[in-house]
Formats: C-alpha cells, sequence, structure tokens
C-alpha cells in the first residue's frame, strides 16, 4: 500500500494547490479556483473529480471540501449559494466601514465574504464569535482580532453562550455586522437558532451602527425567533432588489437597504 506522502507526490503543484485551499478553508468554490489558477471552470472541475478518484477531497455543487467533511457538509453547501453576491455584499459592506473603526462580525458564509473584504481596511480593530472569521483575517497576516470565547455550535465554528455574551459586553463597537436567516411578516431579521440570535443582540446592544447582510435567497425564508425589529437596524445590506413587502416594511421601520 502506497503511503499519503507518496500519494500526494503523485499529484500536479495545482493539484496540491486546490487540496491546499480545501484544507485551509474547509470548501472553496469552482469560481475561485478558477481566477486563482487563470483557468476556465471546467478544468478546475476535471481537477475536482480527479481529486474526488482519490478521496482526496469531497465534491459538491459548486466547489469541493474535505472528504471528511461530515458535519461541515452543509456548511460547505451553503457556501455555493450566491458566492457572486456574498462577495458584492462584502465589498459594499467594505465601503461603508471606516478604516480604524472598532467592529464586530458575526457568524455565517455571508458575513466571511464581509471579512475577506474587510481584511485590507487599514486599523480596524475587529471582535467576532465565529472561530472562521479570525481565520480569514489570519491566513492574511492580521491577527490582532479579538474572538469571543464561548462554546462552539456548528461547523462554522460560531460561539455562543454566556462567555461570548460577557466578552461582547466588555466593548463598544461603531458597528456590528449581522448575518441571518430570513425575515418575519413586518421585515424583521430572523434566525434559527436561540443561543446565536442571544449572542447577535448582546452585539446590538453595544453597537453604535447595526448593518445586517443576506443574499437574496433569505428573502422567502422565516425564521425560528427574530433578531430584532427592523428599525434596530441601520442598514441592510442585499444583492439584489429586496421583494416588494420587504421593501414597505423597511420604509415604514425607517430602515435603509443597500443593494450591492
Amino acid at each position: 500500500m502506497n503511503s499519503p506522502t507518496q500519494d500526494s507526490n503523485r499529484l500536479t503543484a495545482r493539484q496540491r494547490a486546490i487540496l491546499a485551499q480545501v484544507q485551509e478553508l474547509g470548501f472553496t468554490t469552482i469560481e475561485t479556483l478558477a481566477e486563482r489558477f487563470g483557468v476556465s471552470a471546467q478544468t478546475v472541475r476535471r481537477e475536482i473529480i480527479r481529486l474526488q478518484a482519490g478521496n482526496y477531497l469531497q465534491r459538491f455543487h459548486g466547489g469541493a471540501g474535505p472528504s471528511s467533511a461530515g458535519i461541515r457538509s452543509a456548511y460547505a453547501q451553503k457556501l455555493t449559494v450566491a458566492p457572486e453576491g456574498k462577495r458584492r455584499i462584502g465589498k459594499a459592506v467594505a465601503d461603508v466601514v471606516r478604516p480604524g473603526a472598532a467592529v464586530f462580525l458575526d457568524v455565517g458564509t455571508t458575513v466571511e465574504a464581509v471579512a475577506r473584504a474587510l481584511v485590507e481596511k487599514p486599523g480596524l480593530r475587529v471582535v467576532t464569535s465565529s472561530v472562521s472569521v479570525a481565520q480569514i483575517f489570519c491566513s492574511r497576516g492580521v491577527f490582532d482580532v479579538v474572538v469571543t470565547g464561548g462554546t462552539t455550535r456548528g461547523a462554522n465554528g460560531s460561539l455562543v453562550g454566556q462567555r461570548a455574551i460577557d466578552c461582547i459586553a466588555g466593548f463598544r463597537f461603531d458597528c456590528c455586522i449581522l448575518g441571518l436567516g430570513g425575515f418575519d411578516d413586518d421585515g424583521a431579521p430572523m434566525d434559527f437558532d436561540l443561543e446565536k440570535i442571544s449572542v447577535r443582540q448582546a452585539a446590538i446592544g453595544r453597537s453604535r451602527q447595526v448593518l445586517a447582510v443576506a443574499d437574496r435567497t433569505k428573502f422567502a425564508q422565516v425564521g425560528t425567533a427574530r433578531i430584532a425589529a427592523a428599525s434596530a437596524f441601520d442598514l441592510i445590506v442585499v444583492d439584489a432588489e429586496p421583494t416588494g413587502p420587504l421593501q414597505k416594511s423597511w420604509k415604514s421601520a425607517g430602515t435603509r437597504w443597500l443593494v450591492a
């Protein structure tokens, strides 16, 4: 039987680079890999198929994750949803956040897109309840990021519980950037996990400006519980024009929205 080292020596340089990115990020999209290597999406797709055949990784719709993804597969699937829209949302938020700001970053794939857009913003003071967000900054050489602590919840490394809430209570943020799972009938952002909602509510209470981010797939979804009333949010950044009822609700609440 060949050893893993012997097997890996059979990979091309590009295949090793793809594998390294998957191992570092937990998931990567075909679009991202094609742009990185300057090749077509079809070329990347063929490489992923070969790597899956060798049990190096697992192929998903739109990208690839570790072969032992297990509970991460649902998270990996989320990363395939509206990647271009999330990238635009990230850039739009980065344009709003001023250099040197104190920022709280929530969990979720859209917030992770924001984190990637913020890594070049000078002088930010970042606090996050997401292990994945912290890793994004660290992978780009930004190490002065505060991670709240708490108990991990979910494949994206979200942190919940009283320790996370107590940590947040010790800060004052210029803005917090929150993910969400859907909207209530009156336009209020909602989510499904009550403990994550509690962490978000703590961040809202310590922030001068409250931003939410959501791709278009969230417009028709309804969560389990409300994060806060729509009026608690200063700006909601989306990747498409919201539906008529959402627009009406946000206008009534005095909540602005920005289409990235």
